[in-house]
């Protein structure tokens, strides 16, 4: 084992994180009014939205990148920890279907799955990494029968009632960076670095998002409104719903 100074996870931080920003500024550049609107439920919608136009729109976008950013994040996170576990147990990205990062410890091959927080998956999902913890196991031990593999699911956030789930253990959180970096504190410690590069790279990220909510609400108010300002329920819900494909919105 190895010691890890903060100094070079900053560095790691400050040298991927534009990463993040550019794949969410790729996906909210691309996106289209269009495709946001055919994304929702137009009656509940109809039900539980304000009447102000931007407000609608900005709804619609947030929703979207949340969705979005929570994907891209995560797999920036697992990259993360696959680094830091690098360098303080020499471990690496995985070649194993299904498996993200391996590495030994106290006489063991750690196999390891990473989600981003606790609630991740739907009984199948989990029975598909049970499956791959399983086969990826198999495949190790047919080169050296001796070795003792152990599966994990690490989730990078959140808290796990139980680590040990039978077939693999579950780590969280606080128990999760631990876990790959062998320090308590790592959780909280990313938490300064993390949040610098994220205030330096906003300013950016949110004049792109204002030009489409501008673009979006011009678009929505000229395609569903009446001259009175009033919006069209019915014209929007025949534009979700109708069986006829109807003009597409830019």
């Amino acid at each position: 084992m190895n010691p890890l100074p903060m100094s070079d996870i900053a560095l790691y931080i400050e040298e991927n994180f534009g990463s993040i920003y550019k794949k969410s500024l790729v996906v909210l550049e691309a996106l289209s009014l269009s495709e946001l609107l055919q994304q929702i439920n137009p009656y509940f919608f109809c039900l539980h939205t304000t009447q102000i136009i931007p407000e609608i729109v900005r709804g619609l976008v947030d929703a979207h990148i949340s969705s979005n950013e929570e994907t891209v994040f995560g797999d920036w996170l697992e990259g993360l920890a696959i680094f830091i576990n690098q360098k303080v147990y020499g471990g690496w990205k995985s070649g194993i279907p299904g498996i993200d990062l391996e590495f030994d410890k106290d006489g063991k091959r750690f196999i390891v799955t990473i989600k981003s927080g606790p609630h991740w998956g739907n009984s199948s999902q989990i029975a598909k990494m049970k499956s791959d913890f399983k086969t990826a196991a198999k495949t190790l031990r047919t080169s050296n029968s001796g070795l003792q593999v152990v599966a994990v699911n690490g989730c990078c956030y959140g808290r796990s009632t139980s680590a040990d789930q039978g077939d693999y253990f579950k780590y969280c959180g606080q128990s999760f960076w631990e876990f790959i970096s062998s320090d308590p504190n790592l959780y909280t410690a990313l938490v300064e670095p993390l949040g610098h590069k994220a205030m330096e790279k906003n300013e950016e990220f949110q004049l792109s998002y204002a030009r489409m909510v501008n673009k979006f609400s011009h678009q929505f108010g000229s395609d569903f409104c009446e001259r009175d300002g009033s919006i069209n329920w019915q014209k929007l819900v025949e534009f979700n719903s109708s069986a006829t494909q109807p003009p597409k919105t830019a």
